[in-house]
């Protein structure tokens, strides 16, 4: 490609100035320069261009059919020039979406890792909604979603982010080893209310391990997932828990299972609409969803990283 032949860029900027205002006084104002400047810049584009810009009045400055050419191309170049400047040097436009999840997987997976998309996209508003029902995706009550399922949903995407399985879970004070010692202490049951969708319960352990005596109606019923767990850790009974979502409690002996059958519940997915796939907010929290630790860990406050290891990422026990 040729290398462009255009005149000095201060004498195109000098005639714009003078052509918008008519006047070499005033486009000297604007340009920080005097006025002799001015005419001596215009002077030498009409010399390099052989061509007469102006007529000279007292006064104004009237262009000719060449210069009011030669202006209303200048002056969309400028403009063009202008508004890309101005672009580039602005902070990103804020862009808030909406993820839906169950207040377990919010409190207990995903709020300790919110530092790392707000350091890698500090222009982007997460709003967390907390809910045990499936949500639309319509962008105005929810962008995306964390759901437990077969990830079978129509029209969207369904990316798997762990497995589930529930077990029976307690503090290890209560010194609980042999399931028919379980009738003697209180149960923990997690239901929360109004959902459509019924967690594991131990009703549908008790099918699994027939446990004589065991009355799966009685014990303690709480309608967040998190306040099961946190009776359970203080030795209020024992709760049938998810296990990726008491991976810390469990790593750290605060909590222990004691004895099984395991269920196996429905994986965990984060869906979003087919067709904002390539929806760049979407794409960086779907990122950022995809690289958030399984327990075991969490960041350090002030480096954003794990404090046990040096930021590999786990996986919830086997």
């Amino acid at each position: 490609m040729s290398p462009r032949r255009l005149p000095s860029l201060s004498a195109l900027r000098a005639f714009e100035a003078a052509a918008r205002h008519q006047s070499a006084k005033q486009a000297a104002d604007e340009l920080s320069v005097t006025a002799t400047a001015i005419s001596h810049h215009i002077r030498g584009l009409e010399d390099a261009l052989q061509v007469d810009l102006f007529v000279r009045r007292p006064r104004q400055l009237v262009l000719t059919a060449k210069g009011q050419a030669l202006f209303q191309t200048l002056e969309a170049a400028f403009d063009s020039i202008d508004e890309t400047v101005t672009r580039l040097k602005a902070p990103p436009a804020r862009q808030a979406a909406t993820l839906s999840t169950t207040p377990a997987v919010a409190v207990r997976w995903l709020l300790p890792w919110v530092c790392r998309l707000t350091e890698a996209h500090p222009h982007i508003d997460l709003r967390i909604h907390a809910t045990h029902e499936p949500v639309t995706l319509d962008g105005v009550t929810a962008d995306l979603a964390i759901r437990y399922g077969d990830g079978r949903w129509p029209g969207l995407v369904a990316e798997k982010l762990f497995d589930n399985a529930f077990v029976p879970t307690c503090s290890p004070g209560l010194h609980l080893t042999d399931p028919a010692e379980l009738p003697e202490h209180p149960l923990i049951h997690f239901r929360p209310q109004g959902a459509s969708v019924t967690p594991m319960d131990w009703a549908g352990w008790q099918k699994r391990a027939a446990v004589p005596g065991l009355d799966v109606n009685a014990g303690l019923v709480f309608s967040d997932e998190t306040h099961a767990i946190s009776a359970a850790i203080g030795g209020q009974g024992v709760a049938l828990m998810s296990r990726p979502l008491i991976a810390d409690e469990l790593a750290e002996g605060r909590l222990v299972q004691p004895f099984g059958p395991v269920l196996e519940g429905k994986p965990f997915y984060l869906v979003y609409p087919e067709h904002r796939r390539d929806d760049p907010t979407l794409r960086a929290i779907r990122d950022w969803v995809l690289g958030v630790p399984i327990g075991l860990c969490h960041p350090n406050p002030t480096t954003g990283r794990p404090d046990d290891d040096e930021g590999g990422e786990r996986q919830p026990p086997s």
